[in-house]
């Protein structure tokens, strides 16, 4: 059979984290890097997946697993491993047609972004996955990841979406998004990875209103909006990040970190790692350089819109 290969794109949230969960829509944007999967059929007489993970062109994973017997019989990582099993034992589940036949699979993943950017290695790679097996990557996803489910959509559609999950579907809207003073705007990496299940289960530990699904959901709509004057999209970020502090009783990112910087900060989906939101200012590189930061990027260097 034909090699085939599928890509997947990363992804940033830049609303609504944590109230997706109850349905707020969200606003969130696809990475230029991503996932890329290529598969090809072995016709062996066994039922086994040949897996090999590479990150940033460097090995990263191999994987020797009996899909029949669904058992890891040889790997390099163990809990990496045991992650590609389970999401193999859900496509079973799910009926995908490749895993029913005596047939071996090699499967070699490239993710293109380092682990600890947090845009997504496990949502590019079911959406991969389920688009070679053929089955419903949202399905796949609440199985195995949980979550909201706007990375599978930013995944799947490579655009920028508006996302809102109710009790019985996943809303996806294509929108066009670059506001005009997106080349202002600026990604910096807090090198402060965080654990997305952690974040979930204390936003769940805390009382939620209908109220406040509502406010994000309208303060998304107006952060849509506001396309073309950056001083009105910053009030608005800086709102948004005010309402999410006192609603998890956590500090602002920019209380934390960034004091005396003359610009808003906004956490990007899990609070306290990953990347932050903000804007350029005069000798902002510095700042950023001096006060331990060095990763950064403008809008246009990592964003596929």
């Amino acid at each position: 059979m034909e090699k085939q290969y599928f890509f997947s794109p990363g992804k940033l949230l830049l609303t609504s984290e944590y109230f997706a969960l109850d349905g707020a829509k969200a606003l969130a944007i696809p990475t230029r890097l991503g996932q890329e999967l290529s598969a090809e059929s072995i016709e062996d007489g066994r039922s086994y997946i040949y897996w090999e993970t590479y990150r940033e062109g460097r090995p990263w994973l191999k994987a020797w697993i009996d899909y029949a017997n669904m058992k890891v019989l040889e790997t390099n990582r163990d809990n990496a491993s045991e992650f590609i099993l389970k999401i193999f034992h859900f496509l079973k589940y799910l009926a995908s047609k490749k895993l029913i036949t005596d047939t071996s699979y090699r499967l070699i993943s490239h993710i293109e972004f380092p682990e600890n950017f947090g845009w997504g290695s496990s949502s590019t790679l079911i959406n991969n996955l389920s688009k070679w097996a053929e089955v419903d990557a949202f399905v796949l996803n609440d199985l195995t990841l949980g979550g909201s489910g706007y990375d599978i959509g930013v995944a799947q559609e490579a655009t920028p979406i508006l996302y809102t999950r109710t009790a019985n579907e996943k809303i996806v809207e294509k929108i066009s998004y670059a506001p005009r003073f997106k080349n202002e705007l600026l990604f910096v990496h807090l090198n402060r990875k965080q654990d997305s299940r952690e974040g979930i289960n204390m936003y769940r530990s805390k009382d939620r209103s209908s109220d406040l699904i509502s406010y994000f959901s309208n303060l998304t709509d107006q952060i849509l909006k506001e396309n073309t004057d950056l001083e009105k999209f910053s009030f608005l970020m800086q709102k948004h990040e005010e309402k999410m502090s006192q609603f998890l009783n956590i500090p602002p990112i920019k209380e934390k970190f960034f004091k005396n910087a003359p610009s808003f900060f906004k956490s990007l989906g899990a609070w306290g790692g990953d990347f932050v939101l903000t804007t350029k200012f005069r000798d902002y590189e510095s700042y950023f350089f001096d006060n331990g930061y060095p990763v950064f990027f403008s809008y246009r260097d990592i964003i596929s819109s």
